[in-house]
């Protein structure tokens, strides 16, 4: 059985308070801002594979947030070193998901290596992280993302589907300003 994505980060973000999310490239950006814009979200744009190490950094950065990486299997799979640098850091406060359809859906939906039996949450565990594991079924509870200590990795298997685009804003100067607002607190930002 698999998921409907856009449900799946719907519910990732339900009452989200001040979690901190950064998505990866593409669908999961489009998700993210379908489930809601919201300044402390990063979509990133142009930047395959870098989400889940976006997301280390904020999370060394900020040890008293909770920060949520949302990415695809494409990215993540280009990024794959990214897993052992989180494994060796283990930062308590984060948590990579993988919104997995085995489809590289901006380039035409060719399969990726999931769809051959790669499993991401194994490599996940491998590398270090508290808790890894495959969702197939039954969205995961608020408790992994909001309050039990990690590294935690979830490899959420959904439908390969081409879905309508919720594009966020395209500028990166706006949204890193608008992110970094939304993170010190500030009305204004002086850069």
């Amino acid at each position: 059985m698999k998921l409907h994505r856009r449900e799946v980060v719907k519910k990732l973000l339900e009452k989200r308070g001040d979690l901190l999310v950064i998505a990866g490239l593409g669908s999961t950006s489009w998700d993210i801002t379908a489930a809601g814009d919201h300044p402390l979200s990063f979509p990133t744009w142009g930047a395959m594979g870098q989400a889940a190490m976006m997301g280390l950094g904020l999370a060394l950065a900020q040890p008293k947030r909770r920060v949520l990486v949302i990415t695809g299997d494409g990215e993540m799979l280009m990024g794959l070193g990214s897993l052992a640098t989180i494994g060796v850091q283990k930062p308590k406060n984060l948590t990579v998901v993988v919104i997995d359809n085995e489809r590289y859906g901006e380039t035409g939906m060719q399969a990726t290596h999931t769809a051959s039996g790669i499993n991401l949450a194994a490599v996940a565990k491998a590398c270090g992280f508290k808790t890894s594991k495959v969702v197939t079924k039954n969205i995961p509870s608020r408790d992994t993302i909001h309050r039990t200590a990690g590294p935690h990795f979830l490899q959420i298997k959904v439908i390969a589907e081409k879905l309508p685009l919720v594009l966020p804003p395209q500028d990166g100067v706006v949204l890193k300003g608008r992110f970094r607002r939304a993170l010190l607190g500030k009305a204004a930002d002086s850069s």
